[in-house]
């Protein structure tokens, strides 16, 4: 190996071992405060790792409702997710592998619908939830969450669909498969991956979005997690590591459920941009 290709290689991984460094290291902060005493905090707060560990404020957490907050933002998170896998995946098939003169500009209004900010559908939407006599519900959330969350799962789908060889749908047509056929016993599994990335990424934005539950939501009961949170921030405005254990348990199942499917994360993300 010549001498300037080993130096780029080893810049490479010094970079790679920052970036590691600089992303993992307020995980372990906070995971390390959060069984820190309130004594050991104050009087050492910038420390990494605990001298003894406790785990009180685990049990404070609990006590305080945080299960209540884990269980509504799994519900409306996973029939949110499961609804925009469903409605993406019936969408994405006719634009990608079907002519119809709506075909482009149909598209083209899904990728707009990911340039729609947030905030300028908030009055609109408390105004429909109102109307439908919602306000203040699970049921609340789960348009907007689907709706925000369709057009970045549409554009990944159909853009990984048009890989698929053509091939293949001929051939079924041939042996005369109908259209839904081909959808589920041809297309569905060659975009496995594609599916699991809409899943994971829409997990983690769904479980992490805050202001429509802001808006929507105002009985304790029915609050989402990162929406109780902010109650635990009031309440542990001093008990800084009540806090991080709080914030600890929050970040827990998304960090799980990425570790153990980030090989298909990256293949559905590179999938629809790779041409055959």
């Amino acid at each position: 190996m010549r001498p300037v290709e080993m130096l780029k290689r080893i810049l490479l991984y010094v970079l790679a071992v920052l970036l590691l460094l600089f992303t993992v290291y307020p995980f372990v902060f906070m995971l390390g405060t959060s069984f820190k005493s309130m004594d050991e905090f104050f009087a050492n707060p910038f420390s990494i790792f605990p001298q003894s560990f406790t785990i009180e404020h685990y049990v404070s957490v609990f006590d305080m409702g945080l299960t209540s907050y884990f269980v509504n933002s799994l519900i409306i998170t996973t029939a949110a997710v499961i609804i925009v896998v469903f409605i993406a995946a019936l969408t994405s098939y006719p634009l990608s592998r079907i002519k119809f003169k709506l075909n482009r500009p149909l598209f083209l209004l899904f990728v707009a619908g990911m340039m729609l900010p947030i905030h300028a559908t908030l009055i609109p939407i408390f105004v429909m939830t109102n109307n439908f006599g919602i306000y203040d519900t699970l049921l609340a959330l789960l348009g907007p969450y689907v709706a925000f969350s369709l057009p970045i799962s549409v554009f990944i789908l159909t853009q990984f669909m048009q890989e698929i060889p053509r091939e293949l749908e001929e051939a079924a047509q041939i042996d005369g498969a109908s259209h839904w056929r081909i959808f589920s016993k041809i297309i569905f599994p060659n975009v496995v991956p594609a599916i699991s990335t809409i899943v994971i990424y829409n997990f983690v934005f769904l479980w992490t979005e805050f202001i429509f539950a802001l808006i929507l939501i105002q009985t304790p009961s029915n609050m989402t997690l990162p929406l109780g949170l902010q109650n635990f921030y009031g309440e542990f405005s001093i008990n800084v590591p009540g806090l991080m254990a709080a914030l600890a348990l929050a970040s827990l199942p998304v960090l799980l459920l990425f570790i153990l499917a980030q090989e298909r994360v990256v293949k559905g993300l590179s999938g629809g941009a790779v041409k055959g």
